[in-house]
């Protein structure tokens, strides 16, 4: 298992390049950015890629509803480009809440949205021929009545590599189950490395039907960590992170983290959480978040005691925990000791 870093949709944007450098020379695996409805992620990418030269540079996630296939694709090539071939291409459909309150756009469809877009953006990559697609939701060249349909087009950028590896982040069963069948890697969020059966009973379907040339999935689990003397000051840190995620990612019976950790036995506290985060109670909402949650979840406490927690991701054969820090330093002395 190797360990990288996920500096999120951060608003410290001016301090990133920093780190980024720190944990290139550090040997860390991979930096991951991501977005929501703050900064982008595509800009600060750019930006790291300027100032790394080994270190992987990965998207944890691009909102596919916010692009266009072709457009993600542009990105793609370019970001590849810019980083000599570093890139690692996460894509997610997001949550009806930023998908319908932010980018005004219909949540809707989204298995059959994200096999057309993977498609696409496999397909313009790789550049063999011009853009076509005979899909529902993204066709190619866009069909018209009243006129002849524009001619199929082929990128002026020629791609750093035929095939820039796609990751899905997915949370429910069937988005799970896509991903393995469908992807080169997946972006767990909350996973729990105590209950690793519940993670291939949800893989196992797309599993059986994955395409040899796919390879072997690849699993880069995003951990929340908070590092201390004082075990109860980090889990205090990291409980309005949880709430956010649980309570505020979403409305009643639409929130997939909420469904995830209910699923993991956290049913009532999670309905709890949500009630008070739904209703302004923000405060209340973090307070009521398990300690047992956090330690499963995350990594708290003595840098001793988070070191020895790592082995039960190792044993669930996660591949890279990108850990939610910039304390390079701190990483970096884990993963010596992995």
């Amino acid at each position: 298992m190797k360990l990288g870093l996920s500096l999120g949709h951060s608003t410290g944007l001016r301090d990133l390049g920093a780190v980024a450098r720190r944990a290139d020379a550090a040997g860390l695996d991979s930096l991951w950015v991501s977005e929501a409805y703050g900064s982008d992620a595509v800009s600060v990418l750019g930006h790291l890629s300027a100032v790394t030269s080994r270190i992987g540079l990965g998207t944890a996630v691009l909102q596919m509803p916010a692009r266009t296939p072709a457009a993600t694709a542009m990105t793609a090539l370019t970001l590849d480009q810019l980083s000599d071939g570093r890139l690692l291409l996460g894509l997610g459909t997001s949550g009806p809440q930023v998908v319908e309150g932010w980018h005004g756009v219909a949540f809707d469809s989204p298995l059959a949205r994200t096999r057309e877009y993977v498609d696409i953006v496999r397909a313009a990559v790789a550049r063999r021929e011009p853009l076509t697609y005979p899909g529902i939701h993204y066709p190619l060249p866009y069909p018209r009545a009243d006129r002849e349909p524009p001619r199929p087009l082929k990128a002026t950028l020629h791609p750093v590599r035929p095939l820039i590896p796609i990751l899905l982040a997915a949370n429910g069963p069937r988005n799970v189950a896509l991903a393995g069948q469908f992807a080169e890697g997946w972006l767990p969020a909350l996973y729990c490395p105590d209950r690793p059966e519940l993670y291939r009973d949800m893989l196992a379907p797309g599993l059986a039907r994955r395409p040899a040339e796919l390879g072997p999935l690849r699993v880069v689990a995003t951990v929340h960590m908070a590092s201390g003397a004082d075990l109860a000051a980090c889990r205090d840190a990291l409980r309005p992170a949880f709430a956010l995620y649980l309570g505020g990612m979403g409305a009643r019976g639409r929130n997939f983290y909420a469904d995830l950790a209910s699923r993991l036995g956290y049913e009532a506290a999670t309905h709890q959480i949500q009630e008070l985060y739904l209703g302004g109670h923000r405060a209340q909402a973090a307070a009521a978040v398990p300690d047992a949650l956090i330690d499963q979840l995350a990594l708290v406490g003595p840098r001793e005691r988070i070191r020895d927690r790592l082995a039960a991701w190792a044993d669930a054969k996660v591949d890279v925990m990108t850990l939610k820090t910039t304390d390079v330093d701190l990483v970096a002395w884990l993963a010596a000791a992995l």
